[in-house]
């Protein structure tokens, strides 16, 4: 984030939100440990869903998240939420059970129309039917999903599932969406797997030219994802590597023969070892 204040122009500064006392505390000392000027973020407490406390600001160019993964929420529970102009473009409420698509359709709000948003998610909403299937295919028609990167498991503290980033963009010249699979880009760490500067420098690098390479990402139109029924799951798209070692089968059969040869030698010697040894 420091390096981002040092090497961009940034207006208005930074804003988040956060619910929980710990994180928010630890998001406010962060600022100050990378001498962030207090004139320069706006970090306040309360549930985001419900209530968000930046209404006013401008939308923002550059948004990134990490929600909880499914958590629950009122959802349509509370029948008024669907007016919210967050929530209402899709149609659908994120449901009750996961809470998912509403932080979703929250950063998608704020989003001003040339900047770009990258949300951790659960892998589970890119497949799950229902009214998330039905907030998925918003996003896709309206041409808002960019790219969604598989990235590799026991990366983040506290889980050791494989998750993915979902970014999206209000600025899309092509109406395709880039699938990047990442799950092997990673160190092995004594507890958990770490991205390197090289893995990262990858994916950036794909990201920013979309060439496709295989068994690590596809650039795919939206006609293959309706094809797919607004499956997003990077594995629907990226064909994985099979690592399985090939076998020869005609040099497989030569060496069965041979090893059936030698123990039918090796029967007849024993045999004739009894034979000798019940004659005496």
């Amino acid at each position: 984030m420091k390096k981002q204040f040092d090497e961009h122009i940034i207006d208005e500064g930074f804003f988040g939100q956060e619910i929980n006392m710990t994180n928010f505390n630890l998001a406010r000392m962060n600022m100050f440990i990378h001498n962030v000027n207090y004139n320069n973020f706006s970090i306040k407490r309360g549930d985001t869903l419900i209530n968000p406390l930046h209404k006013d600001e401008k939308p923002f160019d550059a948004i990134v998240s990490n929600p909880p993964y499914s958590i629950k929420w009122v959802g349509d529970a509370d029948p008024t939420l669907i007016n919210d102009e967050r929530f209402a473009p899709a149609g659908k409420l994120a449901p009750k059970s996961y809470a998912d698509y509403a932080f979703i359709m929250h950063s998608l709000f704020y989003l001003s129309s040339k900047g770009r948003a990258a949300i951790v998610c659960f892998p589970g909403i890119f497949y799950r039917k229902g009214a998330e299937k039905t907030i998925r295919k918003y996003l896709v028609d309206n041409n808002f999903i960019d790219c969604v990167i598989q990235l590799p498991e026991n990366l983040f503290f506290g889980t050791s599932i494989a998750t993915c980033v979902l970014v999206m963009a209000k600025n899309k010249t092509e109406n395709k969406v880039l699938f990047i699979d990442a799950s092997k880009e990673f160190k092995k760490e004594t507890n958990n797997n770490i991205l390197e500067e090289k893995n990262i420098e990858k994916i950036l690098d794909e990201f920013r030219s979309r060439k496709e390479v295989e068994y690590f990402s596809r650039y795919v139109d939206k006609a293959e994802i309706e094809e797919n029924d607004y499956n997003l799951s990077v594995s629907t798209y990226v064909e994985k590597e099979d690592t399985r070692e090939k076998i020869d089968i005609k040099v497989l059969n030569r060496e069965i023969e041979e090893t059936v040869k030698k123990i039918d030698e090796l029967r007849a010697s024993i045999n004739e070892i009894i034979k000798e040894l019940e004659d005496e």
